[in-house]
């Protein structure tokens, strides 16, 4: 099972999370690759971009077959999201409206007006989701809370998994030695998806704190009209 060549013995990490991926695929085969992603979905820290590569450069190497790099890594990712979707569930609407009402800087209507693009749009958001570095984990959550029927959210989600792993994994598998380049340029699109989603929020923020700002303004404003006309 393990990887003999001197080639794949030097290709073949042995420390991190790359190392701690090999040394599944290597001592469990598709199951370990599945472990790893399943995992990975628990826990977005873990990248993708190293783990199904890597398990495409084992397939390249004969440790496993591709057809079970890409079945044990699909199952893997669908296991992963059905775990957050049941979290989600879990959790509620009534739960989430609570959680959401003591947050600062963010109101009701604006969960609301989410929860209505949801309904709308949920299907094309878990398809896509899936295939978008850090979404592709937390899109499960509200499929979860929105109690998604399970049948079509799983579904979905083995499309979505199937086409973001296959382009990964047939990528390690292509480039053997070098797939650690995927990591590079996968990396680099994960950067620009957290920028704009931070981005987002933070201008989320300062529209909420300015309009705070006008709104005590405008409150002090109608105060002092009051004073001046009481006083008249």
């Amino acid at each position: 099972m393990y990887l003999v060549t001197s080639a794949a013995a030097a290709a073949e990490p042995t420390t991190g999370v790359a190392g701690w991926a090999a040394h599944l695929v290597d001592v469990f085969g598709g199951p370990g690759a599945g472990l790893a992603i399943a995992l990975e979905n628990l826990f977005p820290p873990l990248p993708s971009e190293v783990i199904l590569p890597l398990t495409g450069f084992a397939a390249g190497q004969g440790v496993i077959s591709l057809f079970s790099a890409l079945l044990w890594t699909t199952l893997g990712s669908v296991v992963g999201a059905a775990a957050l979707y049941g979290i989600g569930r879990a959790v509620g609407r009534e739960r989430m409206y609570a959680l959401w009402g003591r947050l600062p800087l963010v109101k009701v209507s604006d969960l609301e007006k989410t929860e209505a693009w949801f309904q709308r749009h949920g299907t094309k958001a878990v398809l896509i989701g899936r295939m978008v570095p850090i979404f592709r984990s937390l899109i499960s959550v509200p499929a979860g809370v929105e109690r998604m029927r399970l049948p079509v959210f799983l579904s979905l989600t083995a499309v979505g998994s199937l086409a973001w792993n296959s382009v990964l994994v047939l990528a390690g598998y292509w480039l053997g030695e070098r797939w650690d380049l995927v990591e590079t340029y996968v990396g680099v699109i994960s950067k620009v998806v957290l920028a704009a989603a931070v981005t987002a929020v933070a201008a989320y923020v300062v529209v909420r704190l300015r309009g705070r700002g006008q709104g005590r303004g405008r409150h002090r404003d109608r105060e002092r009209r009051t004073g001046i006309e009481q006083a008249r």
